[in-house]
């Protein structure tokens, strides 16, 4: 059996101000509110999001 490795993500600062895109991103990572914690599966998509929001986020 494979374990899928999962990264777990917070959202620190708010979206609001922010640009349009990175706001969708922050919606498609499943984050909603301030403090909002996700886990996603670890992929090269999702670290590419992390990646483009990562002044918004912290990983976990």
């Amino acid at each position: 059996m494979t374990t899928q490795q999962m990264v777990k993500v917070q959202l620190v600062r708010s979206p609001i101000g922010t640009k349009e895109s990175h706001r969708a991103t922050v919606r498609g990572l499943g984050l909603r509110k301030m403090g909002s914690v996700s886990e996603l599966q670890d992929t090269p998509a999702v670290r590419g999001m992390i990646n483009k929001i990562s002044y918004l986020v912290r990983v976990l």
